[in-house]
């Protein structure tokens, strides 16, 4: 497996690991919406589209690399 594609594979499984705490933490929060599970699944959800937006950059520069 080359540099690349473990580059890409871990980045995968950093925004998957993200996007489910957000859900974990959105999903564990009181009725009325407990403020730090709330703000944590805020930032969760931010970090994983972030990533995902670097894996998408990243995908397509890989591309003009040898």
């Amino acid at each position: 497996m080359s540099l690349k594609s473990f580059h890409v594979l871990f980045i995968t499984a950093s925004v998957l690991l993200a996007l489910a705490l957000a859900a974990w933490c959105f999903g564990m929060g009181e009725p009325s919406g407990a403020p730090r599970t709330t703000a944590g699944g805020a930032a969760a959800l931010v970090a994983g589209l972030v990533l995902a937006g670097y894996e998408a950059w990243f995908v397509r520069k890989a591309r003009t690399l040898r």
